[in-house]
């Protein structure tokens, strides 16, 4: 009740007076289009008429321009409630989206209660790490090599290496065959063909030797 006795009224919801402002929206519009219908059969009308029937066509301009003054009026209320609707629509998300806030903000206050102590934590991240300081240690000592070879030393088994790989390389060139000359193609030995002037000289020769004996 207030001061005069008069109940207040209950504040409306964004979403119930977002509703109200839609309906009216809807109202108006269907009122724009019934002036806008009257406006069109108006002109209709005083076009029709025109000069040979003026009173007609006047009365009909005269009602046009009264239906223009009514849309002009229903325009600017439908600009002011459109506004109002969206500033509305903007408030109802702007809500929302407070009272999620609101609520994961609990819930991270709760989850951090769940945790306990900030030095709590440190605490425990300090022995997790020393543990695992500790895990790898024990891998470290697991996994090196133990028994016979562990003092031998690397150099010394390097250059006994080295010695063997040139023993065989020595053994493998005193191991390869000497090389062959090839040889030598083979020229056919052909009895030398006789000209005929030499066939005449041995014939002469042997005439002479005939004659000597």
């Amino acid at each position: 009740m207030s001061w005069f006795g008069k109940k207040k009224e209950a504040t409306p919801s964004t979403a119930d007076a977002i509703s109200k402002l839609q309906e009216t929206e809807t109202m108006l519009q269907k009122k724009s289009d019934f002036l806008e219908a009257k406006i069109t059969q108006e002109m209709k009308t005083a076009k029709a008429a025109g000069m040979k029937n003026k009173r007609v066509a006047l009365n009909a301009l005269k009602r046009k321009r009264r239906y223009e003054e009514q849309l002009n009026k229903i325009d600017g209320t439908l600009c002011t409630i459109e506004f109002q609707r969206e500033a509305l629509e903007n408030a109802n998300t702007n809500t929302e989206v407070l009272r999620n806030m609101g609520y994961a903000a609990k819930a991270l206050e709760g989850a951090h209660k769940q945790v306990g102590d900030v030095d709590k934590v440190h605490d425990l991240m300090d022995d997790i790490a020393e543990q695992q300081d500790l895990a790898n240690e024990i891998s470290a000592a697991i996994s090196s090599p133990m028994g016979f070879g562990n003092d031998v030393d690397e150099d010394e088994l390097l250059a006994e290496l080295e010695g063997m790989e040139q023993e065989e390389m020595d053994r493998q060139f005193l191991d390869m065959p000497s090389a062959a000359l090839p040889d030598l193609p083979s020229v056919p030995t052909s009895a030398p063909t006789k000209t005929k002037s030499t066939v005449e000289e041995d014939e002469d020769m042997a005439a002479l030797a005939a004659w000597a004996t």
